[in-house]
């Protein structure tokens, strides 16, 4: 997904005066590229009902911080913006208005998923989000009829084994099966890697964090649960569309195109991937989601939910600025065109009173729902409290060599334990 500008700066955005600028203008640095064409959009929607400009540009996946810090240097710097967590907002604290007063964080439903800065509230998050395993349903209740079908039913996939069991079984009957192996390709592209040194690498880190009852970033980590991401890891490289040596260049489309096409049944993502799955032709009757089954506490594990999607509003834009700022987020939650656009065409589960009655019709939202009511315990998203961008790309590329062949897990696990303690380190040094 390349950098596009969604609504063009108009011709009086520079100016000094008129009507325009009496109202405030409103740019925002979007960072989901799957949600791009939705965000252009209705600023378009809103520019025409209110007079107010809103330019939304969308940075290409991978490079939001970067993006961020070229057009916060900028006369005409963004007035909204997001930041991806505690980590995300040390960088950006300075930049925060306090939004303790404003509609979006009055209207939470739980306001201690706000982002603080001290007292202040420094973040709102928009959208709450799942990732799991997806599953092709018609694909599966195919496989179940085989004869020596290692699991005969949804049910019965409760575990890391059954996972593992299922995996294999789907990748030795994939001719049968009409598919080109079990598992959607593990991308390490820059559109795709994130899938697994960020989401996967979540689930060691959050089981370690909570045996040893951390809630805040900690200065080490042991890698008490690497075995398990290990495991989790192999089935995806051996139980695949794509031999893992020639992983390095997948991207995340063709992990979209394999599973949304039938030739792969399961596929590592969340609920932001409806979107590109419905483009795609698929049904929501036909898919579903779990757990990604870790072996720690399989019988309680559900998926994994929670946000790294938190609006800010740059402090040093002018208070005009701010204030149309503030009133278009307000009209995205309250108003009907705002709140389709953030449930429908985006296909958020969002976090604010005013949206609780709007049924989602993402088939993937609707089973994270159904997770959040079973009982079994979310996973949370603890990839926020990772140190760096620089220690997941560490984590990244030792994940690849040793997918590839030319590495070993060792150093794996020095990138995540080693890597954490050095980068936390770094991060102390630069700030003294």
């Amino acid at each position: 997904m390349s950098l596009g500008t969604l609504s063009a700066c108009g011709s009086d955005s520079g100016s000094s005066s008129g009507s325009s600028d009496e109202k405030g203008k409103v740019y925002y640095l979007n960072f989901k590229p799957e949600a791009a064409d939705a965000w252009k959009a209705i600023a378009k929607t809103y520019t025409e009902k209110t007079g107010v400009q809103v330019d939304v540009e969308t940075a290409a996946s991978g490079t939001y911080e970067q993006q961020l810090k070229s057009e916060m240097s900028k006369s005409e710097a963004p007035t909204l913006f997001q930041v991806n967590g505690p980590v995300g907002l040390a960088s950006w604290k300075d930049y925060t208005e306090d939004l303790s007063d404003t509609a979006v964080y009055k209207d939470l439903n739980n306001q201690d998923v706000a982002l603080k800065n001290g007292d202040e509230v420094a973040g709102v998050p928009y959208v709450m989000e799942t990732y799991g395993i997806i599953y092709n349903k018609s694909i599966l209740e195919k496989y179940f009829k085989l004869s020596d079908a290692a699991v005969k039913s949804f049910d019965e996939i409760n575990s890391f084994d059954k996972l593992k069991a299922l995996a294999d079984g789907l990748q030795k009957h994939k001719s049968e099966l009409g598919i080109d192996g079990a598992f959607t390709s593990a991308g390490f592209d820059s559109s795709s890697d994130w899938r697994y040194k960020t989401h996967l690498a979540n689930l060691p880190l959050y089981y370690e964090l909570k045996k040893d009852n951390i809630t805040e970033q900690p200065k080490t980590v042991k890698g008490t649960y690497l075995e398990n991401f290990k495991n989790v890891f192999d089935m995806y490289l051996t139980d695949s569309t794509t031999p893992a040596t020639q992983i390095s260049s997948k991207t995340a489309d063709d992990a979209t195109s394999e599973f949304a096409t039938g030739k792969a049944a399961l596929y590592q993502n969340g609920t932001w991937a409806w979107t590109d799955l419905q483009k795609a032709g698929m049904s929501a009757d036909d898919i579903g989601m779990m757990p990604i089954y870790f072996g720690v506490d399989d019988a309680n594990e559900g998926l994994a939910t929670g946000s790294e999607n938190y609006w800010c509003i740059n402090k040093n834009a002018s208070d005009a600025d701010k204030k149309a700022t503030e009133d278009f987020l307000e009209w995205m939650i309250t108003d009907e065109a705002g709140q389709k656009a953030l449930s429908t065409e985006m296909g958020f589960t969002t976090p604010f009173k005013t949206m609780n009655d709007i049924k989602s019709d993402n088939p993937l939202v609707q089973a994270a729902q159904e997770d959040a009511t079973s009982g079994k315990t979310q996973v949370s998203w603890n990839f926020t409290l990772m140190p760096s961008e620089q220690w997941k790309n560490d984590l990244g590329s030792a994940m690849l060599e040793y997918a590839q062949g030319t590495g070993k897990w060792d150093a794996v696990k020095t990138a995540f334990v080693d890597g954490w303690a050095s980068e936390i380190q770094n991060s102390a040094a630069a700030t003294e």
